[in-house]
């Protein structure tokens, strides 16, 4: 039996009507602005999908040659579905996605409100490690204003999934827009890349930096840079 090819490949469809694929290797890259799902993608229930999570990996460790009669590892398996289900990519189930609730800005506050130092724990999704890092969250009032912790279950539902970091800003910069109904919104983020500190290059140094500026943020170069020494960059 020909076993599948290891390497990341993508389909590109041709002039001529074929596809072919691309051999993506360890690039950074991602498709569109939507985590890829299926149609079909909730159709199955939170326990059949950590069942069968739970036995495919179990598989995987069997392959690997790993004792699965062994005390420590005998409940890995189920471990691992619980955690991929319940926790780390739970930000996938639209159902988990935070009620906001919007707020008259009775403060008549008209400046930039920023947080920052969001913690991010996401997953890349070229190779299921960690992404960690800090986001960095700017808006102006349009006459409504969210709870802060709000914001941070933002950060957090939209990181809860394989992610590519390009994506994970453009998604949580859109969700502050549609939910404060402005443009005037600023995201920045700063993360390690567990798929570059802990396998290929193996550079445990560098960080990766996104940025999403929109409405004010992108016009008025001044109220920018507001945001970016108030974050210290």
């Amino acid at each position: 039996m020909k076993l599948p090819e290891t390497s990341l490949n993508t389909v590109v469809n041709n002039q001529n009507g074929h596809t072919s694929t691309v051999d993506l290797g360890d690039a950074h890259l991602g498709t569109s602005k939507e985590t890829p799902m299926k149609p079909n993608a909730f159709d199955t229930s939170k326990a059949d999908k950590i069942a069968q999570i739970k036995y495919h990996f179990g598989e995987i460790m069997d392959i690997l040659g790993l004792d699965l009669t062994d005390d420590s590892l005998q409940g890995t398996p189920e471990r691992v579905a619980k955690m991929y289900v319940e926790e780390i990519f739970e930000g996938l189930n639209p159902a988990d996605k935070p009620e906001i609730t919007l707020f008259e800005n009775k403060y008549q506050y008209e400046q930039m409100l920023v947080e920052k130092n969001i913690t991010v724990h996401s997953h890349c999704e070229h190779h299921f490690v960690p992404i960690l890092g800090k986001a960095h969250i700017a808006y102006v009032s349009n006459g409504y204003v969210i709870g802060l912790s709000k914001i941070n279950r933002i950060v957090r539902y939209f990181s809860k999934r394989p992610q590519v970091q390009e994506r994970l800003t453009e998604q949580i910069a859109e969700e502050l827009k549609r939910v404060l109904k402005t443009d005037d919104v600023a995201v920045y983020i700063d993360a390690s890349h567990m798929c570059v500190s802990t396998r290929g290059i193996e550079d445990s140094a560098s960080t990766t930096v996104t940025s999403h500026y929109s409405g004010i943020f992108k016009t008025n170069d001044q109220k920018r840079n507001e945001f970016l020494q108030s974050i210290a960059i």
